[in-house]
């Protein structure tokens, strides 16, 4: 097994308001290790100059690429031009640069989505481009292929130790709690909290309920991101998360039960349900030795509870 040392490195995690990006920070914070930030005012990812400048001048040794364009499946749907481009050019950037400064290692968060619509479950590394994607997120996934793709080639034609992530569907603390954009468990953790908060019996759920999908507690994925870090270097990526799904219903009724609200849900069939099952296969990082610890149950009170104490009012999003 590799090992590269983080204690007294200069770290750089790129996107480090998001969910997954600030949950890696909390992470390091327990490593001997110099932990840089920058915000967007200062930094624009999608400025080729500005990344190549900065990464140049500011001697980071290890780089977390979490940045990125996110959404569920409406903004997937609605703005195919920004998640491809955006994505694109912020890998690009962030690579490039990081290869041309001399950074000794980089870690790149792909996600779920890039495998097949109908891909064998769970899902194995292996499964990438086996078959045509889920088409209400092929761009965000093929901007993803690429960052994928991107490590691999300069790895081998420059040997750039860079390796690359897949982490299944986060929750948790730094979600986008928005009611359009946001990921199925922000938006379920904000019409549940609206309907116990106004007392109505019932809450609409898009589709039929019943895909099967993975959850992994955001500060999990970043222990994840920071053990193979440190302890994985190959050109294969390496899928994240817990090895266990549930049905959107369940999901539902799960939070349901954190929230505290008791009542019925209904379907919204006119709405894509997505991909029928997405399950990873987690075998490979746990034979490195590294297991999700967080139980659900635990994972979702943490993230209900800081949805509350951040929420703008329980019907308005709130964005980190």
């Amino acid at each position: 097994m590799s090992s590269f040392s983080l204690a007294r490195r200069r770290v750089w995690v790129a996107g480090h308001r998001g969910m997954a990006g600030s949950a890696i920070v909390r992470r390091l914070e327990r490593e001997n290790c110099q932990i840089v930030t920058v915000a967007h005012a200062e930094l624009d990812l999608l400025r080729q100059a500005e990344v190549y400048a900065w990464l140049a001048a500011n001697k980071i040794d290890a780089v977390f690429l979490a940045a990125a364009t996110v959404g569920g499946i409406m903004a997937n749907s609605t703005r195919p031009g920004d998640f491809l481009y955006e994505n694109l050019v912020i890998e690009t950037n962030v690579i490039h640069a990081a290869k041309s400064a001399g950074v000794k290692k980089l870690l790149f968060l792909g996600s779920s989505c890039i495998y097949p619509r109908l891909a064998e479950q769970p899902m194995r590394e292996e499964a990438l481009l086996s078959g045509p994607l889920e088409p209400t997120n092929e761009w965000y996934a093929i901007a993803k292929i690429a960052g994928i793709k991107l490590c691999a080639a300069y790895r081998r034609q420059y040997g750039c130790d860079f390796v690359s992530v897949m982490p299944t569907n986060l929750y948790g603390p730094g979600d986008r709690y928005d009611a359009q954009e946001g990921h199925v468990v922000a938006a379920l953790i904000m019409k549940i909290h609206a309907a116990k908060e106004a007392n109505s019996p019932t809450v609409e759920l898009w589709g039929t309920g019943t895909p099967r999908r993975e959850f992994l507690f955001s500060e999990d994925l970043g222990d994840a991101c920071v053990f193979v870090m440190k302890n994985y270097s190959g050109e294969l990526f390496l899928n994240v998360g817990t090895g266990c799904d549930m049905t959107i219903l369940e999901l539902a009724e799960r939070i349901a039960g954190t929230v505290g609200w008791k009542g019925t849900f209904t379907f919204d069939r006119s709405k894509p349900d997505g991909m029928p099952r997405k399950v990873l296969d987690v075998s490979r990082l746990r034979a490195l030795g590294w297991t999700a610890p967080t139980d659900f149950e635990v994972g979702m009170k943490e993230a209900y509870e800081w949805y509350v104490a951040h929420a703008v009012s329980p019907n308005k999003g709130f964005r980190k």
